[in-house]
């Protein structure tokens, strides 16, 4: 049997109202499961109606294709996983309530286990109230299955099935044997650097169990997407596009077209079902335009959580209360063109700022050219990461992955060991190893800083700022390269002592007269990094998290304190090129 769970023209679909999911494979078992579906009642809305008689379509969509994978001739679901994303106050609990009943009441396994997986207990009652709720308003249920509700259990008196809601923030899912499995919530399991271990051990059942199946909800994540909510939606998005070929997995992801994002149509009342496919019945389009205007008027930060949350627009730099100024304007101040080759060109000088840690953190490496004529300052970014950083947070792999194909951010291995090994050697030494075998990183950033010089742009003084701590293998390579340290090279205090370079710049990206090449690297690193005070009027810029890295974002401050001395590169006198007017 052929089937693809691929959707490449969504894009049409879903702005024409039309379903973004394939036709159920068997639709009698479709059909035979939505009618159980239809039937239960929604006690936490007057009337208590059915879902057959509240819910929009695409709700029966989903509830079809989901049981009208399973083959009851072999006792298999064909596609045993998917994923829903869907904007806030669609419903979404409800429907996984009612989803899990369905499941419960047409399963044939005796003592199966059906798992409803929350983040947090508040999550895992939004999932449990309402199915219980299903049972008592239902005279049939009622004789068929029992709510035990301090256990947050449902259990099918008939063949010793149980379904259960487990908060994961406080219980333990390890030894469990679900046949059906579903995940609230995935955005929050995604800032969780468990969730991985957590998820494969909740669905370890089904390897037992091919008539189960796995069901991921989630609205998009307050913050740009990490962890296994990344990965997840990095995954059913390929499927969807038709990158991916599973044939096993199947989303139902409500999203803007990417023309429309960049248009952004999202703004636009017209077009707020796109992603609010229940508006009009527990989504009041009244209260999405209210609300908007009021985020629009409030700060930036607020704005993005209300479109991630109500309108699923993804989140790019996260804007927390305590976010370096400049976040608020960064995304305004892009210029795709700006490679290296185009910084080049364009500078009449560079400068350049280095910053980097311990071998799980990255080494940053930032350019600033003060452009020819305009002297708008021009920003370009790399980052190295030894691999040991994947192995060591593994809640940030994904986004780590995620840079490296952007080609903003280097993976190094360690020669002559696996990254286990190195783990090994870190775990004994605190992050230190021989620098000797540790030279990639060093030798990439040097091989652009010679670029540059060779162009003439670099300062014949103070051309480079490093934050002195851990540089020694850069300074000496740089000095076997030709480089002066004395001369060329300048140590940048750290912490407060940036207050200037950190309020400056904000200052130039708010004013746009900082340029950048709208990176996701540095977009990320913006959205990691909190700005606190120190003393009366000084302030430094630190990193929210262990996992959250703000390397590159420090060397760009330690190369806009070389630049705002207003430099002249040492190839030449500026006014030389462009001429200079005599008054």
């Amino acid at each position: 049997m052929e089937w693809s769970t691929a959707c490449p023209d969504w894009e049409t679909r879903i702005v024409e109202r039309r379903p973004i999911v394939p036709d159920p494979l068997f639709p009698d078992q479709a059909e035979e499961a939505l009618a159980i579906f239809k039937g239960l009642r929604i006690v936490d809305v007057p009337g208590q109606p059915t879902f057959g008689e509240a819910c929009e379509e695409f709700v029966f969509d989903f509830v079809r294709v989901i049981f009208g994978a399973y083959d009851p001739s072999q006792a298999r679901q064909l596609i045993n996983e998917f994923f829903l994303l869907i904007s806030k106050k669609n419903a979404k609990s409800t429907i996984a309530a009612g989803i899990m009943v369905t499941a419960l009441i047409l399963n044939w396994r005796s003592s199966n286990l059906l798992l409803v997986l929350a983040p947090t207990k508040e999550i895992a009652n939004n999932v449990f109230t309402p199915a219980m709720g299903m049972v008592r308003a239902d005279p049939e249920l009622r004789n068929l299955l029992k709510p035990v509700e301090h256990l947050r259990t449902i259990r099918h008196l008939a063949n010793g099935s149980e379904l259960k809601v487990i908060a994961a923030d406080s219980e333990i899912v390890g030894g469990t044997k679900a046949g059906f499995v579903l995940v609230e919530e995935v955005w929050l399991f995604g800032k969780n650097p468990k969730a991985a271990a957590m998820l494969m051990e909740a669905k370890g059942g089904l390897v037992s169990r091919p008539e189960g199946f796995v069901v991921y909800l989630s609205t998009h994540s307050d913050e740009a997407p990490r962890g296994e909510f990344k990965r997840l939606l990095d995954l059913f998005r390929g499927i969807r596009d038709g990158r991916i070929i599973d044939r096993r997995k199947l989303g139902m992801l409500y999203e803007f077209p990417v023309k429309m994002i960049e248009a952004k149509a999202y703004r636009d009342p017209a077009n707020f079902y796109i992603t609010n496919p229940n508006i009009g019945r527990s989504v009041d389009p009244e209260w999405l335009e209210e609300k908007l205007a009021e985020a629009e008027r409030g700060e930036p930060g607020l704005l993005q959580i209300f479109l991630s949350k109500h309108l699923n627009v993804e989140i790019g730099t996260r804007l927390s209360s305590d976010r370096w100024t400049g976040a608020d304007y960064w995304d305004a101040a892009v210029d795709r063109s700006l490679t290296l080759e185009e910084l080049i060109r364009r500078s009449e000088v560079i400068v350049a700022g280095i910053d980097g840690g311990g071998l799980d953190d990255l080494l940053g490496l930032c350019l600033i050219g003060r452009e020819k004529g305009s002297k708008r300052w021009l920003v370009w970014v790399r980052a190295w990461a030894w691999s040991v950083v994947w192995i060591r947070r593994q809640d940030i792999a994904t986004k780590l992955d995620e840079l490296v194909a952007e080609g903003t951010l280097i993976r190094c291995v360690m020669p002559e060991r696996s990254d286990t090994d190195l783990a090994d050697v870190l775990s004994e030494d605190d992050g230190k190893a021989d620098d000797e075998e540790l030279t990639e990183d060093v030798r990439g950033v040097c091989d652009i800083l010679e670029q540059v010089r060779d162009a003439g742009l670099f300062p014949e003084d103070e051309a480079i700022g490093l934050d002195p701590v851990g540089v020694s293998a850069i300074v000496d390579e740089l000095a076997a390269r030709e480089f002066d340290p004395e001369k060329n090279l300048r140590a940048i205090p750290q912490g407060y002592k940036l207050s200037a370079a950190i309020k400056g710049s904000a200052r130039k990206v708010a004013a746009r007269t900082l340029r950048h090449g709208g990176t996701l690297l540095m977009q990320w690193c913006i959205g990691n990094a909190k700005m606190e005070p120190r003393g009366t009027s000084a302030v430094a810029i630190v990193k929210a998290s262990a996992s959250d890295k703000i390397d590159p974002l420090a060397a760009m401050m330690n190369a806009v304190m070389l630049m705002t001395e207003n430099p002249e590169a040492a190839g030449g006198f500026v006014y030389n090129e462009r001429g200079m007017v005599i008054l």
